[in-house]
This record gives structure tokens, sequence and C-alpha cells, in this order.
């Protein structure tokens, strides 16, 4: 009997690991109590093989097989489970004995002692960050709301012409067409009236339009060379049929070029320009004296050399010789003085004007004016106080863009210069050009060919050497060379006034 007790039961159990209670053996002691069959007996009386292992446990002092079991046996069955639960339950067990500190350092989370102090902390740092993303939006709001500010006023500031542009559509079939398209051709116009503010600077004529300063600004397509042209104003010139303040029209005349402003304003002097020159003009710009004033103001003056004092009661002028530096006021006096400076002509008059605004201009980008908004808009908002515009620059937008085309031009490569004149054969006291120069000025600047400036006495010497033929250079009059770039008397804003 033990023999077949021990060879059916399989291997024995585990003395550290009390027996389970199996599924099946539940199943089959239910299925023996509804049938009434005794244990170990199968249907038919026959009983199974290994039946023994099946067999309850022995009574109190009956010898056991098997390995020895513990001392504290446990709990089998429903019995067990029930009292698993009832340890869980009351917090009773392995893993809860020790409370949730245990827990907590189990899973490498900070002890309850410690909690407080780092909660405080996080909350205080969520505190600040939070303060410090609403400081941040918060200038980020008022700096948005200056710079549309600054941007509307400055916007407000400039004057629309529209007239002009009317004006200038309605002879569109007579403008010239444009050569190229990349490159640009302003006309600046200084505007001579002595109404409102600028009645101290003359005797006002009814408040009636004058041009005192033309300039043709050139600006090559790749924005590498900027050439500006002074017109004359007592250039003789064929001035067309201009439309009248009154709405009357002009009739078509040979006169000085500042009467084509006074009549028709400034599409009748965009017109004569361009008959003039044949270059079409794309823009133009009308500026007033106290625009010039704020403007070199804005910069914080402009330095220049006199080689003698200057007592200009007309200018409104006193300066002694040496090294000064311009305010605005002085400025103005300086650029418009012509009888107590030279020989009294506008010729030289406007040789000062270039010289000045190339020393403007070396000024501006010198102290990096245009590349910083700060310094640049006292300059932008000068500037467009009392500025006058067509419709396609009456932005700042569209003035910023024209900025910034020019601040990247080497100052050795803005340059200034006179048309080719000479005194008029009928009335010394008026100019008019001199062919072929002027007319191949014109052309140069029409297909956006590079133009070469001097000084006068440069230009002179060498004129003087051409026609002695001691030029310097062999003789070789047999080979082809390129066409020379044009050279005419001028400077650019490299150029320093103290050093000429």
């Amino acid at each position: 009997m033990d023999a077949d007790v021990t060879d059916s039961a399989g291997p024995p159990s585990d003395p550290d690991r009390p027996a389970e209670d199996k599924p099946q053996d539940r199943s089959r002691d239910r299925s023996r109590e509804e049938s009434g069959r005794p244990e170990g007996e199968e249907p038919g009386g026959t009983a199974s093989e290994g039946s023994a292992s099946e067999d309850p446990a022995p009574e109190d002092g009956a010898p056991q097989d098997g390995p020895p079991q513990d001392d504290a046996p446990q709990e089998e069955g429903p019995a067990a489970a029930a009292t698993d639960e009832a340890a869980a339950a009351t917090g009773e067990g392995d893993s809860t004995q020790a409370g949730p500190q245990a827990a907590a350092d189990a899973d490498g989370v900070q002890t309850w002692a410690d909690q407080p102090k780092d909660g405080i902390v996080a909350a205080r740092k969520r505190h600040w960050l939070r303060w410090t993303a609403l400081a941040a939006s918060f200038l980020v709001l008022v700096a948005a709301g200056v710079g549309w500010w600054m941007y509307k006023k400055l916007d407000g500031n400039i004057t629309t012409d529209t007239s002009a542009a009317a004006e200038l559509k309605a002879y569109e079939k007579e403008r010239p067409t444009p050569v190229v398209m990349d490159a640009q051709n302003i006309l600046l116009i200084g505007s001579d009236s002595r109404a409102g503010d600028n009645r101290k600077y003359g005797r006002d004529d009814g408040g009636s339009q004058r041009s005192d300063t033309t300039i043709l600004l050139h600006l090559a397509a790749d924005r590498k060379s900027a050439t500006a042209v002074s017109i004359p104003r007592d250039l003789m010139v064929e001035i067309p049929s201009c439309r009248t303040g009154d709405d009357k029209k002009s009739r078509e005349q040979f006169t000085q070029f500042n009467t084509a402003f006074e009549l028709g304003g400034t599409a009748c002097t965009i017109r004569t320009v361009e008959r003039m020159t044949g270059i079409r003009i794309d823009h133009h710009m009308v500026v007033d004296f106290n625009g010039f004033k704020d403007m070199v103001d804005a910069v914080d003056g402009v330095e220049i050399c006199l080689k003698e004092p200057i007592d200009d009661k007309d200018a409104h002028l006193e300066l002694p010789a040496g090294r000064q530096k311009l305010n605005g006021e002085e400025a103005l006096g300086y650029v418009r003085a012509r009888k107590s400076l030279g020989n009294g002509s506008d010729t030289e008059r406007m040789e000062r004007q270039q010289q000045f605004l190339g020393a403007l201009v070396n000024k501006m980008q010198s102290n990096g004016v245009l590349l910083n908004p700060t310094r640049l808009y006292p300059v932008l908002d000068a500037a467009t106080k009392s500025l006058t515009t067509d419709p396609g620059l009456d932005s700042l937008r569209d003035l910023y863009d024209l900025v910034r085309g020019m601040r990247d031009v080497p100052t050795e490569q803005v340059q200034f210069l006179t048309v080719p004149r000479q005194p008029y054969r009928n009335n010394p006291n008026r100019d008019e050009l001199v062919e072929p120069d002027a007319g191949d000025l014109f052309k140069q600047l029409r297909e956006d060919k590079p133009v070469a400036v001097v000084p006068a006495d440069e230009l002179e010497e060498a004129e003087r050497d051409k026609e002695s033929g001691q030029d310097g250079k062999p003789d070789d009059a047999g080979s082809e060379s390129p066409t020379p770039t044009p050279t005419y008397s001028g400077s650019s804003a490299a150029d320093d006034l103290c050093k000429q």
C-alpha cells in the first residue's frame, strides 16, 4: 500500500510551500458528494489508480507518509483566502506593515518629511515663471504698441502728391520708356517757398512755388552705386505746355529751368527733365527748408571746413574759418549762401550743396544711422514731416525699402556732379548744356552704365594733358580698347572737405 501511494503521489511536495487546493480536486469532491460515491472510486465501483494521492488527511495520531511538514501548518483553501483578504483589508501583511514610509522608500520617492519643503519651492518657482511670462508678454505688447504708434506717426507725416500723378498720367504717351527696369530715377526738388515757416528766409510772393535745388538721383539696378546730378535753376531748357495752378495751360517755351516748377509744379518739372534727358522719372520728392534743417539736427550736425570766414546776412550765417560743425540752421544758410562765398555764382553754390550732401550721407553711414532703428527714427521723422512724394513713395515702408537699398552703397560710389553746362551765349547770367558731354551723361544714366567723377582741378589738368598729347600713355592707336567711362567734374560722399 505504501509503495502504491509513493508511486502514484508524484513528486514530493515542497516542504517550504504549502499544498495548493487545485480547482480540479474541488470539482471532483463536489461530484462525489452529489453521486454518493466513496472517495477513490470511479463510477461502477472500481477504484482508480493512484487514488491514494487524493485520500483525505489521516486522523490525529495516524502515521503520515511523505516529507515532514512544518510545525505550524498553514491554512488551505477558502479559509486561507479569507484570511489573506482580511489581512489586506486591515492593512496587515508583508508589503503594508511598514506603512506609507516603506512604500515611498521602495518606489524611490522622497519622504513625507521632505515633501512640504519641495512643494513650497516648486510653488514659488511656478509663481516666478508665471509672473515672468506675464511681464514678458506685457513688454511685447508695449513694444508692439509703441512700434505701431511710431509707424503710424511717420506714415502720417508724408504728404501725397496725387495731382502730379494725375497730370503725368494724362501725358503718359509722350513720356520716355524705362530701359533698365530695376534701376530707379528719383527727382529731388528743394522747395524755395517763402510761405509759412519759411517766410523769414526771404520775400513771400503770395506763397508761390520755387525750385531752389533740383537733383536727379540715379540708383543703379545692382544698388552698388548712386549718382546725383544737379540741374542748375538758371539752365535754359524747353518747357512743355503744362497745367497751371488756376487750371489753365501754359504755352510751350524756352526759358530757365526753375520756371517749370513755378508754372506747373512737380508734374511740369518732371516732364521738363524727361524731355531734356530722355530718362524716365520713377518717383519724386519735394523737401522744404525745415525738413532739411531737422535732418541735420537729427544726425547731431555735420562737419565742414571753411577756408575763409563767412558773414552773410541774407543767409543768416556767420562762421569763422576752419573746421566747423554745423547745426540745422547753420547748414541751411551754408547751402543757400551765394553772394558772400566764392564768385557769387549759382555754379559754386551747387558744388557746395553737393559737398554738404555728401558729408551728410557719410555721417549717416559712418555712425550707423541707417542700421540703427533708434537713430534712424529721428531722421525719418524729420524727413517725413516736410516731405511730399508721389503715391509710390508715400508710405514709410516704401521709404524704408528705398533707404535700405542705399545703405550698402560704398560712400565712394555715392557721386555728385552737375550737368555739363556753360554760360548761355545770349545771356551770361544763364546756363546752357555742353554737348555732346551732356548727352553722353544722360545716355549713361538711361542705360544704367557707370559714371566717374573727379575734382574739377584734376579734370582740367587731364584735359590739358590730352590736348597737348602728353597723357603719359604709349601710342597704341592700332589696338582696340574698351570705351572709357565718361568722367565729369564732381565729388563723392567719401571726400573729406577738410583735406581739399
